[in-house]
């Protein structure tokens, strides 16, 4: 076992425990604004459609559904602005972070294969990598990156953690990059829903792909947009190809959603309503912290989409988490995205409004 746990980074949260006990130790209590997970409660009618399909005794289907299915690509359709998916386009998934771990794995990489990420960027992609004792490279700009041995490109817009958003025409030029050097796009795209100051795009649109699929998939997540954690609920959309081969793989590593939270997936890509009355409440704890950040001497860098700040005082990242963890804030160093990230720190705003108004008191 340590042969394979020996190959990864110590895990990042783990340093985190001496900041968020300062913080705990405030007499207004912890304002916690690292991780990023969903304090609000699961909308109504996810909630209903999941009791409803609590009497599931049998094994559920890896490739979901037909009615989730259905569900997945009226989604992608409506919202991405894709053309002609079908049931062959798309692929339950248990959570994002699970995919990103192992897609590496899942896709047969190894040793002399690259995978490329944002040099400022979640560490599963990292991760994935290690796990599957392929090379790892972050880049600025992946059409910069020299292709030999290429065989993963990972896009994340919106960012995590910056909140960057890649723009149409910078897509399209890069998935022609791609295609062009026979290497594998995966797009995450868990923020697309929460773009704030852009209009985020999905590799999907025609406008960047062409029409055409091959060779790009998008990674959805209903964690975000739908308070949806808990249930580990995402998908994956584009290439039929490539979602063919990792639905066999997966059939045969019995990587299934469970039947009631494929019932509340139909649900939840079914409404729109509770996506704006969330998308609302974020909103206004971004301005809030926002402002309450910058007259407290910070810089904010990107950040026009997603659910988090990439805020700086120029110096170190761990002093100024000491510092706010001083103040009982608790906040993710930039260093756990890459080294580029050392100086900032990533404000998320998934807390509740009474410690969003704690932590604006506080700055």
């Amino acid at each position: 076992m340590s042969a394979v746990s020996d190959r990864l980074p110590a895990f990042p949260w783990d340093k985190l425990e001496p900041y968020k006990a300062t913080a705990a130790a405030h007499p207004g209590g912890i304002v916690d604004l690292s991780v990023g997970t969903p304090v609000d409660p699961v909308p109504e009618l996810i909630q209903k459609a999941l009791i409803a399909a609590a009497d599931s005794p049998g094994y559920p289907t890896v490739w979901g559904t037909p009615e989730l299915r259905d569900a997945l690509t009226g989604w992608v359709e409506r919202r991405l602005g894709a053309r002609g998916v079908t049931h062959h386009h798309v692929l339950p998934i248990v959570g994002s972070k699970e995919l990103v771990a192992w897609l590496p794995t899942q896709l047969g990489l190894g040793p002399g294969d690259k995978v490329a990420y944002p040099r400022l960027a979640y560490p599963t992609y990292e991760v994935g990598a290690r796990l599957a004792r392929a090379d790892h490279v972050g880049y600025e700009d992946p059409t910069e990156l020299d292709p030999t041995d290429l065989k993963l490109l990972w896009l994340n817009s919106p960012s995590n953690p910056t909140g960057r958003v890649l723009s149409a025409s910078e897509l399209t030029r890069i998935v022609a990059w791609a295609r062009e050097h026979g290497v594998l796009v995966f797009s995450d795209e868990c923020y697309l829903e929460l773009g704030w100051e852009a209009d985020p795009v999905s590799v999907l649109h025609p406008d960047v792909c062409g029409g055409s699929y091959e060779g790009i998939v998008a990674v959805h997540s209903l964690s975000k947009r739908s308070n949806l954690a808990g249930y580990r609920a995402a998908f994956l959309a584009g290439d039929p190809a490539v979602l063919g081969e990792l639905l066999e793989i997966r059939k045969h590593g019995g990587m299934m959603t469970s039947a009631p939270t494929q019932a509340a997936v139909v649900a939840a890509l079914s409404d729109d309503t509770h996506v704006r009355e969330q998308r609302e409440r974020y909103a206004a704890r971004r301005v809030a912290l926002r402002e309450a950040l910058l007259r407290h001497g910070f810089r904010i860098e990107h950040s026009e989409a997603s659910l988090y700040l990439w805020a700086t005082r120029d110096e170190s990242c761990w002093d100024t988490v000491a510092h706010l963890a001083r103040l009982g804030i608790l906040v993710a160093p930039g260093g756990f995205y890459g080294p580029a990230g050392d100086r900032f720190v990533r404000v998320a705003l998934t807390a509740t409004d009474e410690r969003v108004a704690a932590a604006v008191e506080r700055l």
